[in-house]
């Protein structure tokens, strides 16, 4: 069996470190963490806190006796897992624990899931005695760019209505949400969909009674990549993390893309569960009868 790389060793040291550095902060009855790869005295606490700084590259290239590549490459991996950040001009920190929201991706004919209407994500989120806060919604009338332009099945040269919000759990910035419309909505009397506010009930709802168009089903793609510059400020993440992107493609009654929304999620506070068929909720959390 091939030998682990040296980079992977000391990563998975730190992480044993940060773990049991996690586990002073909030204790639980969790499985037990193995202890880390053993040093000599002094040179590096047994758990690292979260909010804690790590020490420096060449400090770490003593404690491993490991090359300054070595020690970076440990430390992407570790930026990877969510686990630390780098600030500039400041050092690596360990990050802060953030309790994972739960997203249950359902099928549309018995739930609603990720990149629906602000009430959903307020119910949702409320329903596991946590608190969400939406911002108003940024509204724009844009020409679409080309990723949504093929969703829609609309030419790049036409207009579309976008509608941008900033969402919140626990006051911890959780996921950007914009939903673009086709402008023929607008003409067609839904002109609500330009007013810089919430839409009692959620636009979908709002749609069919203002039109007639009803959602039918959707198609969710989801894709991770790295955050941009603007995502990274707003979630406070390293430009190493990564999000993910999904997008939400929703059809009508004649089967005609009616939306699409495009939803960030910052991948070190977001799961998913995928549901198909009629299945029990998840109790992972519980003891075994």
């Amino acid at each position: 069996m091939a030998q682990q790389p040296m980079y992977q060793k000391i990563a998975e040291d730190l992480r044993k470190r940060i773990e049991l550095g996690a586990t002073l902060v909030s204790p639980s009855d969790g499985p037990v963490i193995p202890a880390p790869m053993p040093l000599e005295p002094g040179q590096l606490p047994a758990a690292l806190r979260p909010g804690s700084q790590l020490p420096t590259e060449l400090e770490l290239c003593d404690v491993y006796a490991a090359s300054r590549n070595t020690i970076r490459d440990a430390i992407k991996r570790l930026i990877s897992q969510g686990l630390v950040e780098t600030r500039q001009g400041q050092g690596t920190y360990v990050t802060q624990a953030i309790d994972p929201f739960v997203t249950v991706l359902a099928d549309p004919a018995v739930g609603v899931g990720v990149g629906e209407g602000g009430a959903t994500y307020l119910s949702q989120v409320s329903a596991e005695h946590r608190k969400p806060r939406v911002t108003p919604p940024r509204v724009e009338v844009q020409a679409p760019p080309e990723v949504i332009a093929r969703r829609l099945r609309v030419s790049q040269s036409t207009q579309v209505v976008s509608r941008h919000e900033l969402r919140y759990i626990d006051d911890v910035p959780w996921s950007m949400q914009t939903s673009f419309y086709p402008m023929e909505f607008i003409t067609r009397g839904a002109t609500r969909l330009l007013v810089a506010e919430d839409i009692e009930g959620g636009a979908v709802h709002y749609l069919g009674t203002a039109i007639g168009l009803d959602q039918f089903g959707y198609r969710d793609w989801i894709t991770v990549r790295s955050p941009n510059l603007n995502e990274q400020m707003f979630f406070g993440i390293s430009h190493e993390a990564m999000v993910f992107e999904n997008f939400r493609t929703a059809f009508d009654q004649d089967k005609k893309p009616m939306r699409v929304t495009v939803t960030v999620f910052p991948t070190d506070r977001n799961q998913f569960i995928v549901n198909v068929g009629d299945v029990p909720d998840p109790r992972y959390d519980e003891d075994p009868e």
